[in-house]
């Protein structure tokens, strides 16, 4: 089950909103990536639990990923507490990722900055060999992702770097449009579903620019961006090139 990159969502397509380029670009490169989201984002105004899940296999598809888990933490009131981040550490001893993504430090919606902090500290409880878990009757071992990296959501932050991903935006746009009830769907001429920040056009027009935003310092047409935790290390000023 190993996989090189695991990516945690506080719901169902906020890993496709903030880091499907930098997962569709990878896997291009022939890395293997799974996603875990914490809750099925029942709470949303729009669509239901089970309509978010439909919609995720069809962007698993568009993706290409080796894998994707739901946690079923309740949606709005998951909280950082052992129970919760066991399940977590068991998803990371399952694949055991050298790269983690997660959500944003802070955002607008307060379950991504919950699910950033539960995500860093399952991943460092899950190096710790005195923390026993099993899945599937079966003992885990230890283990303890290289670097945790977390993508900026709705919130502005100022990066720590970003990711060229101006050949995948075709791609994750169609990956996003795969939650056809959560926003804009140009075919659907009679959307009676409630309004909501993410359900207009305006909101596709936002992620395009935001991602030129971001593309703009490295002169690339779109951008994805992430912050980190530690201190970065390489072996070669020309690895930054």
């Amino acid at each position: 089950m190993k996989v090189d990159i695991l990516a945690f969502g506080a719901h169902p397509d906020d890993v496709e909103l903030a880091a499907s380029g930098t997962i569709l670009k990878e896997i291009k490169n022939g890395k293997k990536v799974a996603v875990v989201d914490l809750t099925q984002g029942e709470l949303g105004s729009r669509g239901t639990a089970e309509t978010r899940k439909e919609e995720s296999k069809v962007s698993n598809k568009i993706l290409g990923i080796s894998s994707r888990e739901n946690l079923n933490m309740p949606d709005g009131f998951f909280e950082i507490s052992q129970e919760n981040l066991l399940k977590v550490v068991r998803m990371v001893r399952k694949y055991q990722p050298e790269i983690v993504l997660c959500n944003s430090f802070t955002d607008r919606h307060p379950d991504h900055g919950r699910a950033s902090e539960l995500v860093s500290q399952a991943c460092f409880l899950s190096g710790l060999i005195k923390i026993e878990t099993e899945l599937d009757n079966e003992k885990q071992k230890a283990h303890r992702p290289k670097i945790v990296l977390h993508y900026i959501q709705d919130y502005y932050l100022k990066p720590d770097f970003v990711v060229d991903v101006s050949e995948e935006m075709e791609t994750k746009f169609e990956a996003i449009r795969a939650y056809k009830t959560q926003f804009f769907n140009p075919d659907d001429k009679n959307d009676s579903g409630p309004k909501t920040p993410i359900s207009g056009k305006d909101f596709f027009d936002f992620l395009k620019a935001r991602g030129q935003e971001f593309g703009r310092p490295i002169n690339s047409s779109y951008a994805e961006a992430f912050k980190i935790e530690r201190l970065v290390g390489i072996k070669s000023v020309f690895d930054l090139v």
